[in-house]
């Protein structure tokens, strides 16, 4: 297996690049180790499908974080060179909850974290999604990389800003998170490319989109013109797993014969997925047997 290290310099490489990348959406061991094998030059880890995951539930940050950092870890340790970067939301608190975040999610292998500036969770009130002050935000930042201990560990300064309270502020922000010391910025919100342009012509680091739709913003050479080094694409994977786990569990209810049962793993993806050959090859070599 490569080293924690080595797997955060892939991913600092990524940012250091010139291309723009789609990460594989990942939940679990299996997932990981499934984009791994296809090729996937980077994990992704988010919040909703750890909400999904962990508790069957929908994204309302009702999970803890050492729910989250224990799944974090059975993902890391599944998979030999996959980086995985990771959305902790809004760090579980305020800010020295934050660095109680990077301390559990950076030992349990994770390459980067995400930290927001989303009032989380979701306060009492008309429901509107809020942001923190910007020193509130900038003091989040701060306090995360001060309590990393790996500086190859990636902090990502996250922020919703275009479409919360609109682009002068998350220009500010972009500033503001740039002078932190941040490795990346996240957006997301960002739905035109003259948005896109405007952050780009102010923000220095590399840029990870999420959630952008339309023909321009999804065209990677676009995008990684305009600094954008990894550009999410929903976590597609996950959905398609529940609908594959429900109507196999429908037709075997309704009689289907476990041997006729259609979308079975075709070929040896089983075995591959839970590196089947190693635990053969470890029998032999240290239970005297196969």
């Amino acid at each position: 297996m490569s080293s924690v290290a080595a797997r955060r310099a892939a991913f600092r490489a990524i940012l250091a690049g010139t291309a723009c990348l789609h990460p594989a959406s990942v939940y679990d061991p299996m997932s990981a180790r499934i984009a791994e094998d296809l090729g996937f030059e980077l994990g992704m880890f988010a919040g909703s499908t750890a909400s999904l995951t962990i508790l069957g539930a929908p994204d309302n940050i009702t999970i803890t974080l050492s729910e989250f950092a224990e799944q974090c870890r059975r993902i890391c340790r599944a998979v030999k060179r996959l980086p995985v970067l990771v959305d902790a939301d809004h760090g579980y608190g305020n800010a020295l909850n934050a660095m109680r975040t990077v301390e559990e999610v950076e030992t349990a292998g994770i390459a980067a974290m995400t930290l927001e500036d989303t009032v989380l969770p979701r306060p009492y009130g008309d429901g509107r999604v809020t942001l923190l002050s910007l020193e509130e935000g900038l003091g989040k930042i701060r306090a995360a990389l001060a309590a990393r201990d790996d500086p190859g560990f990636g902090i990502v300064a996250r922020t919703g800003a275009v479409s919360v309270t609109g682009l002068e502020d998350a220009l500010e922000r972009t500033r503001a998170y740039t002078a932190s010391g941040a490795d990346a910025l996240f957006y997301t919100g960002i739905r035109t490319p003259a948005e896109l342009d405007a952050i780009a012509a102010v923000a220095t680091l590399p840029i990870i989109l999420g959630g952008a739709e339309g023909k321009e913003l999804s065209d990677r050479a676009y995008l990684a013109a305009r600094g954008v080094r990894i550009a999410l694409q929903g976590h597609q994977p996950i959905q398609a797993a529940q609908r594959a786990v429900q109507e196999t569990l429908q037709a075997l209810r309704e009689g289907v014969p476990p041997k006729q049962l259609p979308g079975m793993p075709q070929g040896d993806l089983m075995a591959r997925a839970t590196r089947e050959a190693d635990y053969k090859r470890w029998t032999g070599d240290f239970l005297g047997g196969a």
